[in-house]
Parts: C-alpha cells; sequence; structure tokens
C-alpha cells in the first residue's frame, strides 16, 4: 500500500466482469432497499442477522463453483502462522456488517435520504483514494463523470449544511474496508468468508433473540420465509459487489458505484418517497454522470471488442490505455 510503484490497470476481460458484476448488484441492492419496509416490524439487527448466516453458505457454494476453496483455506494457514492476522480480519468484518446493518435499518427508521447521500460521496472518496494510494489512471470521461457528480454533490451538501453520521459511515467506512482488505490480502471471497464467520456468533445471538420473543413473527407471519429469501438475495449482490472491487481498480470501481444511488431514488420514489425541489439539482447532477459513465463504458466495451478482433492489436489481457 505504501509503495511508490503504480498499481497496474486490471486487464480487459477482468474489467468487463468487473462491470457487469457492479451493474447486477447496484440493481440488487435498490431491489433489498425496496422491500426492507414489507419486514416491519422485525429489527435491523436481526435482519443482519439473518443476511449473515444466509450469506455464509451462499458464499461456499459459489467458491466451490469457481474452484476457489483454496481461497478460504490460504487465510486459514496465514492465520495459523500469523495468529494476529485475525484482527485486522474481524476488523473489516465489524466494518462491512455495519454497512449491511444500516443498509436495512435506514429504509425503516425514515433515514434513507442521509444514508442515499453517504453512496453518492462514496465513489468521489474512491476516486480520490484510487489517486492516492494506488495512482490509478483515469479516462478522460471518468473525470468528467467525477466532476459532474462533484458539484451535485457540494451543492447538496450547501443545500443541507450538515452531514449525518450516516452519510459519514457510508462514505468513509467502505473506502477503509476496501484498503484494509487489499492491504492483508483478503480481497476475494474467501476473504469474505472469514469476515462473515468472524461475526456469526453475534448474527446467531441476534436472530435467536428475535425468534425467542416471537413479536415480530406474530405480526408479520411471512417472516418466516421472507427473511431467508432476503438475505439469499442480499447475499448474492453483496457477492456481485466484492467481485466488482476485485476486477476493476479502485477509481473505475467507485465511479461504477454512482449507479446503485440513483436506482436507490428509484426504489425510493417506488416506496413513497419524493424528491424536494432544492434536491433536484443533486440527483440531475448524479443521473448526469451515470449517463455520461454508461456511454463511456459502452464505447470502451465496443472498442475493446473490434481491437480483440483485428489482426496486430494487443491480446485481451493487456492493459487498457491511459487517460
Amino acid at each position: 500500500m505504501g509503495q511508490s510503484t503504480s498499481k497496474p490497470s486490471p486487464p480487459r476481460s477482468s474489467a468487463d466482469r468487473g462491470i457487469l458484476a457492479s451493474v447486477v448488484a447496484s440493481f440488487l441492492f435498490a431491489g433489498v432497499y425496496f422491500v426492507t419496509p414489507m419486514l416491519a416490524p422485525a429489527s435491523a439487527e436481526s435482519l443482519w442477522g439473518v443476511r449473515n448466516l444466509v450469506t455464509i453458505p451462499l458464499i461456499i457454494v459459489t467458491l466451490a463453483a469457481l474452484r476457489q476453496l483454496r481461497l478460504f483455506r490460504e487465510i486459514a494457514q496465514r492465520i495459523k502462522a500469523k495468529p494476529v492476522l485475525l484482527l485486522p480480519i474481524v476488523a473489516c468484518g465489524f466494518i462491512v456488517s455495519a454497512q449491511l446493518w444500516l443498509f436495512t435499518w435506514a429504509p425503516l427508521n425514515g433515514r434513507g435520504l442521509q444514508v442515499a447521500l453517504g453512496y453518492f460521496l462514496l465513489p468521489l472518496v474512491l476516486v480520490l483514494v484510487g489517486r492516492i494510494l494506488y495512482r490509478d489512471q483515469l479516462l478522460w470521461w471518468h473525470w468528467l463523470a467525477a466532476t459532474v457528480a462533484a458539484i451535485g454533490v457540494v451543492f447538496e451538501l450547501f443545500r443541507v449544511g450538515s452531514v449525518s453520521w450516516e452519510t459519514m459511515l457510508v462514505a468513509l467506512g467502505y473506502p477503509v474496508y476496501f484498503v484494509l482488505r487489499r492491504a492483508i490480502g483478503t480481497n476475494h471471497l474467501g476473504g469474505m468468508l472469514w469476515e462473515f464467520l468472524a461475526l456469526s456468533p453475534i448474527a446467531l445471538l441476534f436472530v435467536a433473540r428475535e425468534l425467542v420473543q416471537g413479536d415480530a413473527l406474530q405480526a408479520n407471519p411471512s417472516l418466516l420465509w421472507f427473511a431467508p429469501l432476503f438475505g439469499l438475495w442480499s447475499g448474492v449482490a453483496l457477492i456481485c459487489y466484492l467481485l466488482a472491487s476485485r476486477f476493476l481498480s479502485i477509481s473505475v470501481f467507485g465511479l461504477m458505484s454512482y449507479l446503485e444511488p440513483a436506482l436507490l431514488v428509484v426504489a425510493s420514489i417506488l416506496i413513497g418517497e419524493r424528491i424536494t425541489r432544492g434536491e433536484w439539482p443533486m440527483y440531475i447532477a448524479v443521473w448526469g454522470a451515470v449517463a455520461l459513465l454508461a456511454i463511456g463504458g459502452t464505447a470502451q466495451l465496443i472498442h475493446a471488442a473490434r481491437s480483440r478482433h483485428l489482426p496486430g492489436t494487443a491480446s485481451d489481457d493487456s492493459p487498457p490505455a491511459a487517460g
């Protein structure tokens, strides 16, 4: 992390997979946000516990399907040789668990706008982190999209007049999480499995407490099947999200993350929230940035596909040109 050498850009094929995983994750997370109010009166803590416990076997199945269970075993060997490695792994588990809890807690408690603002700020923070720590190189349309979105976000910050703890947790928590995972070499599904296993006792405690009390199940019997399905859905979304973080440079990954808060706006409108007149400038700027990313990304993919079919061009594994 502290080296002066530049981090090479990922191969085109990896970038293509990262873009697809990021888009799928954004749509799935928007769906999670939309259905969360249907899970009331279950607590956000118990729903996080369900998500944690259901995601563990899902990660195992995914690792087995990808023939990457060795990633989990490699970390086990590293922990055996250096037990102190458990500390940053547990720290990563707490950070990602806090994000998953907040994502469920916010729509249940009327704090969705504060969380959405955090997701608008997150890509800008990731771009800054990528440039400072990893010397990421961006194409011109990446810079244009970041500038347009930054204008909207800065306008919103001045309009609101303050930054809530929910906003800061999202905007600063995820960058710390991604940087820490890369620093300790657990930036893959095997690392995520260790993170979820580390927090599973707490998750089991929250779920058991909800079942023993039984108030939520009595008020909403569909929770018995809906909550596990909710956990499975959100688990797939999280896996896609972390796959995208692995395949993409941290700056491009951050810019792709603009799609998620834009879709959260759609989900919020569908569940009854409305955009006020003062909020429109920010949303227009962010949607403009998303449009720039979509157009630029599509053009890049078309160019890459054509280049692979031309004689004498770089192979599919060659890094993209710097912008």
